[in-house]
């Protein structure tokens, strides 16, 4: 059996008041996998993400014509599998309105599970990461299912508990399909043993609608609300909520009561200053711990092209800056876990950051 990289639990929340306070080590969730070094969301990028020392993996869920929940980033594979290139799938791409954006490409929901098995998952970010670009086509695409059952297997190979952190993508677009991922989520996390408060399992949305309507599905696991600057939950936008309107304190008592833990875009803790320098934190982490809620931002990659311009080193968009620096401040900040594409430069960052308590 492999040693473990860590001995973090991911059952325990950190709950952090401050850095003194903190009851247990800040959490690295691999966002996609260790999807800085492989294509994302394939068997071989959570592999390599435990092997570095990731207490989650975390898959993006939409779903197939035939009703099965699939690991990938959106509904529309162009960017993410070969389908581009495969004839027999050329009269396929269509024009859908997707939470009011119009998309162009080829959509999960129009493929079955049998047809989606042919295709081949391909680096997203090609340019900015050819060498995970260099494993296109090797790895197909994964089910839901297939990724619990590996985060099982994982556990056992390296001797520790492996955490698994769900994304259901554009639900309201699903169930205007006719799909219901809420209780298909539920059922297979029942099925695989994790829907507990106790299970290092955590279900994520940018929706409140259907981290709501989990409960009513049977979901008794937690449950975390994705934000982002100027964005809008696609649920509330008809109402104009938008997802600065969730963060404020009096908002972030309500959200307290469907839900665990926020997942703010990293700019909403510590904000770039107007030359794109790393600013001071703002009052965010602060107020959502008053509300008994756990923070865990998102994402943090290594490429100059994803740092702010005091953490880049050169002027390639493509090379590694300062990431361990960047994570570190956010670490201060009281944070309680980050999503990163590159696992080992986080769990780099956590052991500095440990080390300096």
């Amino acid at each position: 059996m492999r040693q473990p990289t860590t001995c973090h639990d991911p059952c325990a929340i950190p709950w952090a008041r401050s850095r003194r306070e903190r009851s247990a080590a800040p959490l690295i969730f691999a966002h996609r996998g260790a999807c800085g070094y492989r294509p994302e969301h394939t068997a071989a990028a959570y592999e390599l993400a435990v092997a570095m020392g990731a207490d989650y993996i975390e898959p993006d869920l939409v779903m197939t014509a035939d009703g099965v929940l699939v690991d990938r980033h959106e509904p529309d594979i162009s960017e993410t599998t070969d389908v581009a290139d495969r004839p027999e799938f050329a009269g396929r791409r269509r024009t859908k309105g997707v939470d009011g954006t119009v998309v162009t490409g080829w959509f999960v929901d129009d493929f079955t599970l049998e047809e989606l098995r042919t295709l081949r998952a391909t680096e997203r970010l090609g340019e900015l990461r050819p060498g995970s670009a260099r494993y296109d086509g090797r790895y197909p695409v994964m089910t839901f299912e297939d990724v619990l059952r590996q985060r099982a297997d994982l556990a056992r190979e390296y001797g520790r508990p492996i955490g698994i952190i769900p994304e259901i993508k554009h639900p309201s677009y699903l169930r205007e399909l006719g799909h219901h991922p809420e209780a298909e989520v539920t059922r297979l996390l029942e099925e695989h043993g994790l829907n507990d408060p106790g299970a290092a399992a955590w279900v994520q949305c940018f929706e409140p609608s259907a981290l709501q309507n989990l409960r009513t599905c049977g979901y008794r696991g937690h449950s975390l609300l994705l934000t982002e600057v100027g964005g809008a939950p696609f649920d509330l936008r008809a109402q104009g909520t938008t997802c600065a309107d969730l963060l404020t304190p009096a908002a972030l008592q309500d959200v307290a009561r469907w839900a665990d833990a926020v997942s703010p875009q990293k700019t909403q803790v510590i904000p770039w200053t107007t030359d794109g320098r790393l600013g001071e934190a703002t009052r965010l982490v602060a107020d959502a711990h008053a509300a008994g809620l756990a923070v865990f931002p998102w994402t943090f990659r290594a490429e100059n092209a994803f740092l702010p311009r005091d953490h880049r080193i050169g002027d390639d968009p493509a090379a590694h800056g300062r990431l361990v620096d960047e994570v570190v401040a956010h670490l201060d900040a009281g944070v309680d876990g980050i999503f990163c594409d590159h696992p080992d430069l986080c769990v780099e960052a956590r052991a500095q950051f440990l080390g300096g308590n």
